[in-house]
C-alpha cells in the first residue's frame, strides 16, 4: 500500500507549534516510506478564517521545510461534493434531518444534567413520519442533519501508537450532526467530523496521524468511513505538547506560533529537529542533532510516545546554539543582519559587509538565539553606549583616569592595529604606572560601557573601525575624573 498522509491547519490563527509537530511527523513517515506528503486548508470555519492565516501557515511549513507534494486543497472550494456525500446518506437512510429548535436542545440538556447524565441527543428525531416532518416544515423549522449511530455498536482500531482503541457506540453523544441547518430541502453546510472523511477518502489518505486531542473524533469518522462504503485508513494520536505545568500549551503560555519562534531567532533546522523531539526518541547511538532527512531515515511510530512531551526552553535553545555555533559566519551574518536593522543601527550591509562578518565571529559561540545578538553587540554599533553601575564604578576607581589618559596619548603616536593593540596597552600600563589588569578592566569600562561582553581586544579594533574608540574613551575619561 502506498502511503499517503495528509497536514490539515485550519486558517483560524497563525501556524500552532502543536500542528507543525503533527506536521513533521506526517512528514518524517510519509519520507520514511516514499510516500507523499498533503497539504489540505480546512477553511470551512468562514467567520474565523483569515487569508493572512493561510499566508502564516503556508510560510511556516516553507520555513521549516516541510514540503508538501500535493496541494494545498482547500475545503471551501470542495462544499458541493460535501453536499452530495451528506445527500447520499440520506438516500441510504443512514442520516435524516432533524428539527429541533435550540430551545428544545437546551431544555434536554437540563433535564439530563439534572438527572447527573452527561449530555447527548436522544434521537428523538430519528424515526419522524412525513407528517410530522411536514408539521415542522410548517412552523418553519430548519433542520440540521444528524447521522445515525447505533448505541450497541462496539468500534475498535490499532491506534500507531497506543495500540487497541476502544469506544462504545453510546459514548458518542447519539445522532451526530454532519452540516448545519438550512431550508428544509436543502442541505447547510457540512461539518467537520463529516467533511474531513470525505476529502479523506477523496484524497485516498492511507494513513491519519494527527494529536491525541483528535482521538474522540475517531470512532465517528470510522463510522462514517463504513457508511460512505470507504475502507478506514490507519490512525496514529501523537502526545501533546504540554507547558512545564503539564497542561496542554496554548496561548496564555506565550509563544506558541511558528512565526513568533521565528522573530525570536531560532533556526528552522532546530525548531524542526526539536520538534521531531517532542514526542519521539531518536535510536541508541543517534545524536540529538539531526536533519529532517536523517530524521526521516529512522523515524518510526514504535518510538513515539504515548505521555505527553513538556516543551523545554533550556533544550530547544542548546540546540539552536548548536546549529548558530556551527553555521559559516558568512550564512550566520546573513540571518543577524535584519536584526541589527529592525533594531535600528546604522550598518551598510554590503559596503561594511567585511566588518559585520567580524562582529558574527566576535559573538558567535556565545549565541543561542538570532535576537541576542542584538543586545550583544549594541556597544559596536551606537555612539553613545551608556554605562552600567558596574562600568561606573571601575570608572571611578583609583588609577583607571591615569590608564585611559595614558591610552589616549599611546594612540596619538602609534596607529591601533591588530599588530600593536598590545602594544599600546602595554604602554599605557607603563605610563600610568598601574597594572595591565586595571588597564584591561578600564578599557572594557570605557569602550563597552559594561564589565562583561565578547573579546575586549577585539571589540575595541571593531570600534576603531568607525572611529569609536576615541570619543568614548574621552567620554568615559570624563566620568573617572
Amino acid at each position: 500500500m502506498s502511503v499517503r498522509v495528509r497536514i490539515a491547519p485550519s486558517p483560524t490563527g497563525n501556524l500552532h507549534i502543536g500542528t507543525a509537530r503533527t506536521a513533521v511527523f506526517n512528514w518524517l513517515f510519509a519520507r520514511h516510506h516514499g510516500g507523499s506528503f498533503i497539504l489540505r486548508i480546512e477553511d470551512t470555519d468562514v467567520e474565523r478564517s483569515r487569508p493572512e492565516y493561510t499566508q502564516n501557515i503556508l510560510d511556516g511549513l516553507t520555513w521549516l521545510g516541510l514540503t508538501w507534494d500535493e496541494g494545498p486543497f482547500f475545503q471551501s472550494k470542495r462544499m458541493d461534493l460535501y453536499r452530495q456525500k451528506v445527500q447520499e446518506l440520506l438516500d441510504k437512510g443512514l442520516a435524516y434531518r432533524a428539527y429541533d429548535t435550540p430551545e428544545e436542545l437546551e431544555a434536554m440538556r437540563d433535564q439530563q444534567k439534572a438527572r447527573n447524565q452527561a449530555p447527548r441527543y436522544d434521537n428523538r428525531h430519528r424515526d419522524l413520519t412525513p407528517e410530522q416532518e411536514a408539521a415542522f416544515r410548517a412552523e418553519g423549522r430548519q433542520p440540521v442533519i444528524r447521522f445515525k449511530i447505533d448505541d450497541e455498536r462496539e468500534i475498535s482500531w490499532t491506534d500507531l501508537v497506543r495500540g487497541q482503541v476502544t469506544w462504545k457506540g453510546r459514548d458518542l453523544g447519539g445522532d451526530m450532526v454532519i452540516a448545519r441547518a438550512a431550508t428544509a430541502d436543502e442541505i447547510g453546510q457540512p461539518l467537520y467530523n463529516f467533511v474531513v472523511v470525505v476529502d479523506d477518502i477523496d484524497m485516498q489518505i492511507s494513513h491519519v496521524i494527527r494529536g491525541e486531542d483528535h482521538i474522540g473524533n475517531t470512532p465517528k469518522q470510522i463510522l462514517l468511513y463504513e457508511a460512505l462504503g470507504a475502507s478506514v485508513p490507519q490512525f496514529g494520536h501523537t502526545p501533546l505538547i504540554l507547558n512545564q505545568a503539564g497542561a496542554k500549551l496554548s496561548k496564555r503560555d506565550g509563544v506558541t506560533s511558528i512565526s513568533d519562534f521565528q522573530r525570536m531567532g531560532y533556526t528552522a533546522e532546530a525548531i524542526a529537529n526539536y520538534m521531531t523531539l517532542l514526542g519521539w526518541s531518536p535510536p541508541e547511538g543517534m545524536s540529538e542533532i539531526f536533519s529532517l532527512s536523517e530524521a526521516a531515515q529512522q523515524f518510526s511510530f514504535e518510538r513515539v510516545n504515548k505521555a505527553g512531551a513538556k516543551f523545554d526552553w533550556d533544550k530547544l535553545n542548546w540546540i539552536n546554539s548548536q546549529y548558530l555555533h556551527h553555521m559559516p559566519i558568512d550564512q550566520l551574518t546573513d540571518l543577524l543582519i535584519p536584526y541589527w536593522q529592525e533594531a535600528g543601527y546604522e550598518l551598510d550591509a554590503a559596503g561594511d559587509r567585511q566588518w559585520l562578518e567580524q562582529v558574527t565571529a566576535l559573538i558567535a559561540a556565545s549565541l543561542s538565539r538570532l535576537d541576542e545578538a542584538v543586545e550583544m553587540t549594541r556597544y559596536l554599533f551606537v555612539a553613545d553606549v551608556g554605562f552600567t553601575e558596574a562600568a561606573i564604578a571601575q570608572l571611578q576607581q583609583e588609577g583607571t583616569a591615569a590608564a585611559l589618559q595614558s591610552i589616549l596619548t599611546a594612540l596619538e603616536t602609534t596607529p591601533l592595529t591588530a599588530d600593536t593593540v598590545q602594544s599600546v596597552i602595554q604602554q599605557g600600563a607603563q605610563a600610568a604606572h598601574v597594572k595591565k589588569g586595571l588597564v584591561m578592566r578600564s578599557l572594557r569600562a570605557a569602550l563597552t560601557g559594561d564589565m562583561q561582553g565578547p573579546d575586549l581586544v577585539q571589540s575595541w579594533l571593531l570600534l576603531h573601525h568607525h572611529q569609536l574608540d576615541r570619543p568614548r574613551l574621552q567620554q568615559a575619561l570624563s566620568l573617572a575624573r
